[in-house]
């Protein structure tokens, strides 16, 4: 029997808030995705008193969605509004302090994830990657530096203005046990970033040092593609421990991803090892593998410069519907969980994070 949104709804229908009225006739169900037998939905509440209050109720939404028959597993996340930062703080002036150092205190690593290009899937590859981390004990912190694509918002759940108690610093938000500063958090999600590089360099200094990170063992910073100004202010200012390069093992990106790396080396930050994504397709119908984007092509270059290959992480269905529901793959269990978990394990035994 097929499970629709319908079933769902009719038994979230049932479950009543603390101060009156469900979950749908409130209409806090946002991001419902049904894939196979696993249902997938966040509840945003309207401000982050009422979201303290709701966790009983998100537990009992997951079970009441377990309820169901055809139902084998249920991930529910809480998320909330934050009231308009009073007074509120200016994002994307041009950078202050010449040369001086952004890093911040508290942190004790900072980890790049970059690629040569878009679309290779690095944003995933962040998000995945800091919650699995998370889940390994670590303090993590993921910071969106892709101030034109800011993406990491919709992939973790979180649509909530950052708070700013005195218009100089802000608190980041926290989504499945990481902290998360993005600038898409605090412009309009449907305007265009149409800044210069001293505004985009400026954007990446109140992120990283007016942000009130606390103590991390990592802040793993989601770079844009390519090697622009974002890249070479973070690298001369914030000093990064490492980097690591995502590309699909395709000829194209791949000419890409040498860029990068070459840009790592040139500014002397060291480049902890490659990652391949989309490395292969498994047909969850008949079983078999497809290499849609080629096969191999970042374990070749990976031993040709003499880096260690990371992980080689397949494509699938799954991980692109977590993304979308702001719930990442890494949050579970399964094939791709673990694939991130084996990943964040190599990083936390070399001293990574």
């Amino acid at each position: 029997m097929s499970i629709t949104r319908a079933d769902i709804e009719a038994r979230l229908a049932l479950l009543e808030l603390p101060d009156g009225g469900t979950l749908i006739s409130r209409d806090m169900v946002r991001a419902l995705s049904i894939t196979g037998s696993e249902v997938r939905f966040v509840i945003e509440a309207p401000n982050p008193e009422m979201a303290r209050m709701m966790e009983p109720l998100r537990a009992a939404a997951e079970r009441a969605a377990l309820s169901l028959p055809g139902v084998s597993h249920a991930s529910v996340a809480l998320t909330a509004h934050a009231a308009p930062a009073a007074p509120s703080l200016k994002v994307g002036g041009h950078p202050k302090g010449g040369t001086s150092s952004i890093r911040p205190e508290g942190v004790a690593s900072i980890l790049a994830v970059a690629s040569g290009k878009g679309g290779v899937g690095k944003s995933t590859v962040a998000s995945n990657l800091a919650v699995a981390l998370a889940r390994k004990g670590r303090r993590v912190g993921v910071l969106d530096a892709d101030i034109h694509g800011p993406s990491l918002p919709r992939m973790m759940g979180v649509n909530a203005r950052p708070v700013s108690a005195d218009g100089q610093s802000m608190a980041p938000l926290v989504a499945h046990g990481v902290k998360l500063m993005s600038i898409g958090l605090m412009l309009d999600p449907d305007k265009a970033v149409v800044w210069r590089g001293p505004m985009l360099m400026g954007a990446l200094q109140q992120m990283m040092s007016q942000v009130t990170w606390g103590t991390l063992d990592v802040l793993i910073v989601d770079l844009p593609p390519g090697t622009g100004d974002v890249q070479l202010t973070l690298c001369q200012r914030a000093r990064p421990d490492g980097a690591i390069v995502v590309s699909t093992p395709q000829d194209v990106a791949l000419l890409d991803a040498r860029k990068a790396i070459d840009m790592f080396q040139t500014l002397e930050t060291p480049i902890h090892g490659l990652v391949e994504n989309m490395s292969v397709f498994h047909c969850p119908d008949c079983g078999h593998e497809a290499h849609i984007f080629g096969h191999g092509g970042v374990r070749d270059e990976a031993s040709r410069i003499g880096l260690p290959l990371l992980a080689a992480l397949p494509i699938d269905l799954e991980t692109r519907l977590a993304g979308d529901a702001g719930v990442p793959v890494a949050c579970g269990d399964g094939v791709m969980a673990e694939a991130y978990g084996a990943l964040a394990q190599r990083l936390v035994d070399d001293g990574v994070a």
